[in-house]
């Protein structure tokens, strides 16, 4: 037995049967796009349809109006992009949803992998106009080999764009799914007059809301009723009953197991479409399933407490210079101020201090259920892939890190701020931005940073001098291209020209060289010296080249 906090009270209740009970209740889920496809408007109209915040606010906001709830960073709301990962929890139809918003920016690939990680489902959001653009199919690839269920919002019919019909037939090509409308978008091009829910086989008419920062006024009629004369309704009759046809029903089977995926038609904008893809996600994503640890066998739901890390961030709040470690519950309960082990270290760990986030808001939470997303304040042990348990030990896969594409040599230009560069370079590193190579003679005087994608270091160099107040300068490093050694080649690779060897903080060492033909001619000549890839899971994400 075990007690449940009810107000001020302890309700005694049965754990399996709470554990259970709860659990069916989670969704957990994250939205993948490519950039400007629209994700963070339509996290931000989800928020808004489940009654979390009562107005909306655009990332393409004028001066003086409200920013994305979701994009708290000072740099996410300057350049109107999302760049860090957030967690999101609302109540919605008696579900508790938990919102994992990604990056959409390529550059942050690997910060989307981790989150993808802890998800259930993914929702994939498309420009109308633009179809399936490359950093799409990318996060997609990711979905698919995690076997991650997946629905499909067509974003911006509102706007002159591609034909309903060539779209899905892009999604059956190019990504090998079987689409299943399960709206369809009623209009001409630049005049979207509503949507037709194929479930109930209505149409839904919206009238436009200010800005589509409320909740749009939504009228409902039988197909039958709907006036002949509405521009685009006979061609929407038309794509309708050859959909009829072709018999393009959702099956939810083939949907859990990543071979059907729902489509959905709207404006996250104008709020068209958003009330049926938020009651889809409720009614199609999965809930919470065993997790395997890494003996490939299942954590059961109603299984101690276990949790891991996927996401470690610092100064959400500026006031006091945090440090939040996020973990998905995978099973149990979990009480605030519970101890806890950590699987890495063998040491207990105290969760006094144990939040659910709302972008950069917070409030605490005493309980939480397999599927939902707690916040852990001030973990400073607490490492991203980490393994969290009680009673019953459990040893989670590790995140695995990306093979690092572009390179710079970093140092602070005021030594009496060195102090305060050395600790922001230790907590990027652990949140995972990018990675800090050390030279073991040279220290942090000037170590290398190692990211995938250009705007990494973009971060890196903001958040040094406004979050630590330690003002840097970057130069480029004449390397390319990273592999893993060992400490018996480590000394020969030290004296080829065009190479060397850094450590990495995990004490990995990694040997960087120039370019791919330098790496393959020294494999070739000396092929005694350990040099093996660094993660081969990066060819997910990339051309298989890296």
């Amino acid at each position: 037995m075990v007690a449940r906090r009810a107000g001020s009270t302890l309700e005694p209740v049965d754990s399996l049967e709470q554990v259970a009970e709860e659990a069916s209740r989670r969704r957990t889920f994250a939205i993948i796009s490519h950039p400007d496809a629209g994700k963070t408007t339509l996290t931000e109209k989800f928020l808004l349809y489940s009654g979390q915040i009562a107005e909306a606010g655009s990332v393409k906001a004028r001066s003086g109006r409200k920013t994305a709830t979701s994009d708290w960073m000072e740099l996410e709301q300057q350049r109107g992009i999302s760049i860090t990962s957030t967690a999101l929890q609302f109540d919605y139809r008696d579900c508790v949803l938990n919102l994992l918003d990604t990056p959409g920016h390529r550059d942050f690939s690997e910060d989307t992998y981790r989150v993808l990680a802890a998800t259930d489902a993914a929702v994939m959001v498309l420009d109308g106009s633009k179809g399936i653009e490359s950093q799409t199919l990318k996060l997609f690839e990711v979905c698919r080999q995690r076997e991650i269920p997946i629905l499909t919002f067509v974003n911006k019919c509102d706007r002159p764009g591609r034909p309903p019909l060539e779209l899905i037939d892009e999604i059956e090509n190019m990504l090998q799914l079987l689409p299943a409308p399960m709206s369809w978008p009623v209009g001409v091009p630049g005049d979207l007059r509503g949507i037709v829910d194929r479930t109930t086989r209505s149409f839904i008419r919206y009238d436009r809301t200010a800005h589509g920062a409320t909740e749009s006024i939504e009228e409902r009629f039988e197909m039958e009723d709907v006036d002949p004369s509405m521009p685009g309704w006979s061609d929407a009759r038309e794509e309708l009953e050859l959909l009829e046809a072709l018999g393009t029903e959702v099956d939810v089977k083939g949907f859990l197991a990543g071979e059907v995926t729902p489509v959905f038609f709207g404006s996250a904008l104008t709020n068209f479409g958003v009330r049926l893809l938020l009651d889809s996600v409720v009614d199609l994503a999965p809930t919470p399933t065993p997790r395997f640890d890494v003996d490939s066998a299942p954590r059961p739901i109603e299984a101690p407490f276990s949790a891991f890390a996927f996401k470690v961030q610092a100064n959400t709040d500026k006031a006091h210079r945090d440090r939040i470690a996020y973990v998905r519950v995978c099973s149990g309960h979990f009480e605030r101020g519970m101890s806890v082990t950590q699987t890495r270290t063998g040491r207990p760990f105290a969760t006094k201090y144990a939040h659910t986030m709302f972008g950069s808001d917070r409030s605490t939470v005493d309980e939480a259920w397999p599927g939902d997303v707690v916040a852990l304040v001030n973990a400073t042990d607490v490492r991203v892939g980490d393994t969290l348990y009680a009673d019953e030990a459990v040893e989670f896969p590790q995140i695995p890190l990306f093979a690092p594409e572009i390179f710079r040599r970093i140092r602070v230009t005021d030594t009496n701020r060195f102090k305060q560069f050395r600790r922001g370079l230790v907590q990027l590193d652990e949140e995972g931005v990018i990675q800090v190579l050390r030279d073991e003679e040279v220290g942090d005087v000037e170590p290398v940073l190692a990211a995938v994608g250009l705007m990494q270091f973009e971060v890196a160099v903001h958040r040094l001098e406004k979050e630590f107040g330690a003002p840097v300068a970057l130069t480029n490093a004449p390397y390319s291209v990273a592999r893993r050694t060992d400490a018996a080649s480590a000394d020969e690779l030290r004296r080829l020209p065009g190479a060397t060897v850094l450590a990495r903080s995990d004490g990995a060492l990694l040997a960087l060289f120039e370019n791919e033909f330098y790496l393959q001619r020294i494999q070739n000549e000396k092929d005694h010296l350990t040099l093996e890839r660094v993660l081969a899971e990066q060819e997910w994400l990339g051309d298989g080249n890296s």
